[in-house]
């Protein structure tokens, strides 16, 4: 999932400081499950706002939507017209969310409330960890599931850099060496074999390198 977190409410005040009717609007996959831009975060989010803004009297109107996705026309169109009666879009959704939007309101600013982190997975309550960073080429039946671009601090594709320490990285002494973790699943599954194969250079064309990407099936495409 894309994870997210919320931006100080301070940087936020600022960024609305010009606008009195407001939207706010959640989203309610990603960022909903980090705990940052789901309608519970939305509505504390809106709350706070109207306390702070009150505190110096300046007249505020906010409005909350919680479409289910921010990057779906299927149920961004559910609110679009609404969100074209407010003089700003606060949004909590990734800052793809933010763009979606801001694509169909030409003349109102969107403005991001979260700060986009990586793509990863929960490992505990209120914890979350990077595990890809979508490079466009994946490897990860090469190295055991485990990712060497995401997860290894150099993204070393052929093998550790020999600065680890007792399985840990030595950019991070908290952090396992992802060369370790690939050696350790690999030997698991009876198949070390796979080290032995040289992963040949990325075509970095697939990743950010070579300009925003899309993915296109067009057997689906009407």
């Amino acid at each position: 999932m894309i994870v997210a977190g919320q931006k100080p409410l301070s940087e936020i005040l600022k960024t609305i400081e010009d606008f009195n009717t407001i939207a706010v609007v959640a989203c309610g996959t990603c960022v909903t499950v980090c705990m940052s831009g789901g309608e519970k975060d939305a509505a504390e989010l809106t709350e706070a706002i109207r306390l702070e803004r009150g505190k110096t009297g300046k007249t505020t109107e906010l409005k909350l939507f919680a479409p289910k996705r921010q990057c779906d026309d299927e149920f961004l169109d559910e609110i679009l017209e609404e969100l074209k009666n407010t003089e700003a879009v606060l949004s909590l959704g990734c800052g793809a969310g933010v763009q979606f939007i801001a694509e169909k309101l030409t003349t109102i600013p969107v403005l991001p409330a979260l700060n986009t982190t990586f793509l990863g997975v929960t490992r505990d309550v209120g914890l979350w960890a990077e595990m890809c960073q979508g490079c466009g080429e994946c490897v990860l039946e090469k190295t055991g599931g485990i990712c060497p671009v995401a997860r290894c601090s150099k993204s070393n594709l052929n093998g550790p850099c020999g600065g680890s320490s007792d399985g840990k990285c030595e950019v991070d002494a908290e952090t396992d060496c992802a060369w370790q973790l690939i050696y350790d699943r690999l030997k698991a599954l009876n198949r070390l074999d796979k080290l032995s194969e040289t992963i040949p250079p990325k075509d970095w064309r697939t990743s950010r390198d070579g300009g925003p990407r899309t993915l296109e099936k067009k057997e689906v495409r009407i």
